[in-house]
């Protein structure tokens, strides 16, 4: 079965409303959408965003390469930072939030998020808040940036690009 991209706003909502039924059951824990789940929906939106391809799953260091042969890193959250856990040469950063859109914090070197990570933590990863990517996205040249596959990415996925 095929499920065009632009379902996946969609299937989200209805992701929620099981992560919203869960919370009212057991209102002491937080059920969040988080690990490889995310991982996988910011991949495959990346991949209709921007004009790349992925790479095999589990890949070290990058999820997918750009056109013009630059490798990525792909990164979506809901929360307020993300994890490094080495230098990637290109960093695209997405937030999902709870109605299944997604909005470009940064995007372009990975050199600058490591350089201004934190230091490691005991889980191995260096902490990047996403109000300081945002900061460094602003003085990112938009040469550095991985195009977008078209024009209308915002039309058509629900996102804020």
């Amino acid at each position: 079965m095929h499920i065009a991209i632009e379902q996946v706003p969609s299937l989200i909502r209805k992701l929620y409303l099981i992560v919203n039924e869960l919370e009212s059951l057991f209102p002491y824990r937080k059920f969040t959408l988080d690990g490889h789940l995310v991982g996988s929906i910011g991949e495959v939106m990346a991949k209709s965003m921007y004009d790349i391809e992925l790479l095999p799953a589990s890949t070290p260091a990058h999820d997918a390469v750009s056109s013009d042969y630059r490798n990525i890193q792909i990164k979506m959250t809901q929360g307020k930072s993300i994890g490094l856990r080495e230098q990637p040469d290109y960093l695209i950063v997405l937030r999902l939030d709870r109605q299944g859109d997604v909005t470009e914090i940064y995007n372009g070197s990975g050199k600058q998020p490591w350089e201004t990570a934190g230091t490691k933590q005991s889980n191995g990863q260096r902490n990047i808040s996403l109000s300081r990517l945002k900061r460094l996205m602003e003085s990112t040249d938009i040469l550095e940036r991985i195009p977008f596959r078209g024009d209308n990415c915002q039309e058509k996925l629900n996102v804020n690009c």
